[in-house]
């Protein structure tokens, strides 16, 4: 599990969305580990290796919840007569993962933020890709779903080995749950390693521009950055 830190405009979302072949490169080629490129895969065979949760999204009109998670399955259908033997088992696993079997009939449209974010989340589950991309997951959600997401992520990535990319504003978040750190500046790597290589005053203090401590404490890193509101409690 990668994690993608760095102040806003330091180009997360653009690396997330070029690996999904949404926005081009300005140079070079993407493969992936059996050799195959980037460019040269049908969309099918892409959706099949690939799943994004991007921060933009809108669901059609008229959908419930298992709906939406169905989607999810369109790369597996067959072209002329849909079939998808694995769909009803991998759209159940979807919804449970994520929480969902309750509100599984309810509308999209009636759903709070961070239900749709998590049954946006389940769409790509359903998807079972090898690689998963997640730009901003805990975005809405409150503090026991934002735990449960990146719990789930978590496990995709230890017991099902899934890869994953994950975009996260939320440094403690990113030092517990990733294996892999990559610190964006102006669209380039400034540093790249473990949690603790990279989590470090000097990188994050130059990064974000402004004082960050970081503290480590019972084998876990604290960020702290260094405000007018809190300078006198140091």
């Amino acid at each position: 599990m990668t994690a993608l830190i760095g102040p806003n405009g330091s180009g997360k979302s653009t690396l997330l969305r070029t690996l999904a072949r949404l926005h081009p490169p300005a140079s070079g080629d993407i493969r992936f580990g059996d050799g195959a490129e980037l460019r040269a895969l049908s969309a099918k065979d892409l959706a099949r290796r690939i799943t994004l949760l991007s921060q933009q999204r809108t669901a059609p009109g008229g959908l419930n919840v298992r709906e939406l998670v169905e989607f999810g399955r369109h790369p597996h259908r067959s072209r002329w007569s849909g079939h998808d033997p694995d769909g009803p088992a991998a759209v159940e696993r979807a919804i449970e993962l994520t929480g969902l079997g309750d509100i599984a009939d309810r509308p999209v449209q009636a759903l709070s933020g961070g239900q749709a974010q998590r049954a946006w989340l389940a769409a790509c589950l359903a998807q079972d890709t090898a690689l998963l991309l997640l730009d901003e997951p805990t975005t809405f959600l409150d503090l026991r779903y934002q735990v449960e997401i990146l719990d789930v992520v978590r496990d995709l990535a230890d017991e099902h080995d899934v890869g994953v990319g994950v975009v996260l504003h939320d440094l403690d978040q990113a030092a517990a749950l990733a294996d892999h750190l990559l610190l964006l500046e102006h669209g380039r790597i400034s540093a790249e390693g473990t949690p603790d290589d990279v989590l470090t005053g000097e990188n994050l203090t130059r990064a974000y521009g402004i004082e960050v401590e970081v503290h480590r404490a019972d084998g876990r890193i604290h960020t702290r950055a260094v405000g007018r509101f809190n300078a006198a409690s140091l």
